[in-house]
């Protein structure tokens, strides 16, 4: 029998839906996608279900019938200016003398043991390193021996509220149960190579109604954060400094757009259409793009302070990686790398191997990363029934370890 995992990116712009078949090597095979425009979201948070929902409802469909299976259990991306970022700090005793499994579960309670707002709920708990007594930078603690074990963890809280809303909607489009996960961290697992997150990398994913922003260093999460502008604030900007409608200025965005002047001509002409029936007319592309550098500006200053307050800003020696469909625009790595002062790259989706080839674009990494999720979730769940309680707790552990290290 096939083991289908699913993945679901309900984004501000689209929804993007992955069904897969998934191996024992968490190598997902994908056996169908659908896409469908969505309306009910803005800047990744749910303003309307009702459309919301249909968007759901047609990428399902739509991937179920390339596929040819329904959609179980599914991991589902969750974005928006709500999610918070913290890192924390926990000490537990050893038992026996020698770090074992229960001990490692332990201190990462430990640590996750913060005050959090009754109305925010805690995605994730990313393990940073550990400490065993006084050695410290301590990546994998089973087996060694010791008294005192200690945990540094990232943990990404969101408002439950929001999360809410998106299960909600999950559930009016018949969807099985979902789990929800930080969008950013799973364009990381799609777009990034081990060795980025070893020697220090942050990843920029400018969606369209915001941007998100992950720190990796030492193969850890260092920061997480949000910035509540993206490709759509792009589009409005258009449309009121041309005198265009929204759709022929999101044309415009995609098909002229630049992210700087200094890699246009002057002599470059684009013809804007009028509103209200009135006559097209012909401008400098340079107009163009003194209407996005500002806002490209914004974002990225924006996305620098957030580097900066992760603390390793100086120790990003794989510099930035771009993700999300803005990044897609002309002139965005050089704009980028002046900004930043560090080297950029676009990201695709490397992960898995097998992704059709519409769907190897920028604005798909977060749907792939999804997906290796529900890949991982699969095979963990197939070692808990081989292993029993124990057989899950190694398991999760060692899932721990593999993914973030």
């Amino acid at each position: 029998m096939r083991t289908i995992c699913s993945a679901l990116d309900v984004g501000t712009s689209k929804v993007c839906a992955l069904l897969a078949e998934c191996g024992e090597d968490h190598a997902p095979t994908i056996l169908g996608y659908g896409l469908a425009p969505c309306t009910g979201l803005r800047k990744g948070v749910v303003v309307n279900i009702e459309a919301t929902v249909e968007a759901i409802r047609a990428a399902t469909a739509e991937a179920e019938r390339g596929a040819g299976v329904h959609f179980g259990p599914t991991v589902v991306g969750v974005a928006g200016a709500h999610i918070r970022g913290l890192n924390s700090h926990g000490i537990v005793a050893v038992r026996g003398g020698e770090v074992g499994t229960r001990d490692v579960e332990r201190v990462i309670e430990a640590a996750r043991a913060v005050a959090i707002p009754l109305d925010r709920q805690v995605l994730h708990a990313l393990p940073q390193q550990f400490a065993v007594d006084d050695q410290e930078g301590v990546r994998d603690p089973l087996g060694m021996a010791g008294v005192r074990l200690e945990a540094r963890i990232h943990i990404v809280t969101a408002a439950q509220s929001y999360g809410q809303n998106l299960m909600k909607c999950c559930e009016r489009a018949n969807l099985p149960p979902v789990e929800l996960m930080y969008e950013a961290l799973a364009s990381a697992d799609a777009a990034l190579f081990p060795e980025e997150r070893e020697l220090g990398v942050a990843l920029i994913d400018i969606g369209g109604g915001t941007t998100d922003i992950i720190v990796f260093l030492n193969g850890a999460v260092m920061h997480t954060a949000v910035v509540p502008i993206g490709g759509n604030h792009l589009t409005s900007d258009i449309a009121a400094g041309l005198r265009t409608p929204l759709a022929e200025a999101e044309r415009l965005k995609i098909n002229h757009g630049i992210a700087t002047n200094l890699i246009v001509g002057r002599d470059e002409i684009v013809q804007v259409p009028g509103v209200g029936g009135r006559d097209p007319r012909a401008i400098g592309r340079h107009l163009l793009g003194e209407i996005i550098e500002p806002r490209m500006e914004e974002i990225f200053s924006m996305a620098q302070r957030e580097i900066v307050r992760s603390g390793v800003a100086d120790s990003l020696g794989s510099g930035v990686v771009l993700v999300g469909g803005t990044s897609l625009l002309e002139g965005t790595q050089e704009l980028a790398e002046r900004i930043f002062n560090l080297p950029v790259r676009r990201g695709l989706p490397l992960n898995p191997r097998d992704m059709p080839e519409p769907l190897m674009k920028p604005m798909y990494t977060t749907a792939a990363g999804l997906l290796m999720r529900a890949a991982r979730q699969k095979a963990s769940a197939h070692s808990n029934g081989r292993g029993g309680r124990w057989g899950w707790l190694r398991t999760r552990v060692g899932d721990w370890m593999r993914e973030f290290f």
